[in-house]
Order: C-alpha cells, then structure tokens, then sequence
C-alpha cells in the first residue's frame, strides 16, 4: 500500500510518515500542490492526504485537479480551517475524508486504515487483463486458465504496470512503488524482474513494451484475430 502525503509542514509531515510506515505502508512526502498534482498523475497511490493550506495552488485545487483528471484514490482533506463551509467545499470537490487539525495520531491511522480498505473494495480484489487474472486477495495468478508461477517481486512489478495499462512506468516510478522491500532494488534488477515476466506472459499475448530512455509499458490486450477475421477461414 502507497500513500501520498501533500503537506508543508516539515514536522508534521515527519510525523505522519513515521506513523504511517510503522503500520507497513510505502510513504511519499511532497511540499507543493504542483508536484503532488504531477506526482498522482504520474504514479499509482492507494490513497491521498492532502493538506489545504499549500503554498502556491491551494489543496482545494489539487483536489479539484485530480477528481477532474478522473483520478479515484482515496483522498483525506488536512485542514485548520474549521469553518463549516471548508468542510462542506471539500467533501463536494471530492474528498472521502475530513479532519480538522490538531488531531490525534491514532484517530488518523484508523482513518487511514478505513479509507484503504474502501478503497481496495472499491476496485476489488480481482485484475483482469485478457487471459491474465490476478487474485490480489488470495495471491493467485492464472493465465489463460491456467495457474501462472510468480514470484514475490515479479508479482510487484506486475502490479504496478497492470494499474497503468497504456502508460509508461519509469523503473525508478517500479522501484518507490516497492518502497517497503527491506533493501535497495537496483535499476538492472528491474530489468531482470521485467525479462522474466515477459518470458511467462508473451506467449498468451500479454505484451510488455520497453520505451527506450524512459520505461515500461503494458500493453492493451488486444485478442488474436480468427481465420475469418483474417480471410483466410475455409470456404
């Protein structure tokens, strides 16, 4: 689990971060409204704490962006505005969450926890991608039917390219996204990881694609075309 962090306060965001990856989750820290607006386009989070009072573009408008650019994840609004009309303005702009500060750590690493959960029913446990089924619940994987052999970071990988279909995925965006491997992954690692992947999944059509000098794509699954498709079916 990834979670972003939008706050300028470097203590606090300190503090929810240690926090926060106490309780296992892979943790991002930005400053700004712009860089995290450019950081949930870019990367795949499972959920968003967002400050309001940001310099430059205000969370309000970070908010506004990312539900507008279509972008799901959950988002829990920080804010010392305790004025009603700031919580409504929130909530209507999208957030799924609200807490004014100061807070109580422990009530927002339950926060938190509710608002994973919902997001991961939301999605479900299951990814579908042609003949490639991830049963992310039970850690099964079948490809065309059939039980598919993965192992702990070939899974990870795939993970993170499955959630950006049609997007390229930077090794370094592989590497932050397995932020919570207890030691440095290396860039060549991910490219081995990457080689075995395909290995397994290109003969049933599932097609990763390198973009030279700067990642990795998924490609869409594009089901092979029948004889009579082709036109070149018998009579």
């Amino acid at each position: 689990m990834r979670i972003l962090i939008v706050e300028d306060d470097v203590s606090l965001a300190a503090g929810l971060a240690r926090i926060l990856e106490a309780e296992g989750y892979a943790v991002d820290v930005m400053k700004s409204g712009e860089h995290a607006s450019m950081a949930a386009r870019q990367e795949s989070f499972d959920l968003v704490i967002l400050d309001v009072g940001l310099p430059g573009i205000d969370g309000f408008e970070v908010l506004r962006r990312l539900r507008a650019e279509g972008l799901a994840m959950p988002i829990m609004v920080l804010t010392a505005r305790d004025a009603l009309d700031d919580r409504v303005r929130g909530l209507d702009l999208g957030a799924d969450d609200y807490m004014v500060k100061p807070f109580a750590m422990p009530e927002l690493a339950a926060r938190v926890r509710a608002l994973v959960r919902r997001g991961q029913s939301h999605s479900g446990p299951r990814i579908v991608h042609g003949p490639l089924v991830l049963d992310t619940s039970a850690r099964r994987a079948t490809l065309g039917g059939q039980p598919l052999e993965l192992a702990a970071r070939e899974w990870a990988v795939l993970e993170v390219l499955l959630a950006r279909v049609e997007k390229i995925v930077s090794k370094e965006s592989i590497i932050q996204a397995m932020a919570n491997w207890g030691e440095e992954l290396s860039l060549n690692a991910i490219e081995v990881y990457v080689s075995r992947l395909r290995a397994k999944l290109e003969p049933s059509g599932v097609h990763i694609r390198t973009v030279r000098g700067f990642g990795y794509m998924l490609e869409e699954y594009k089901a092979p075309a029948t004889e009579k498709e082709t036109g070149h079916g018998g009579a």
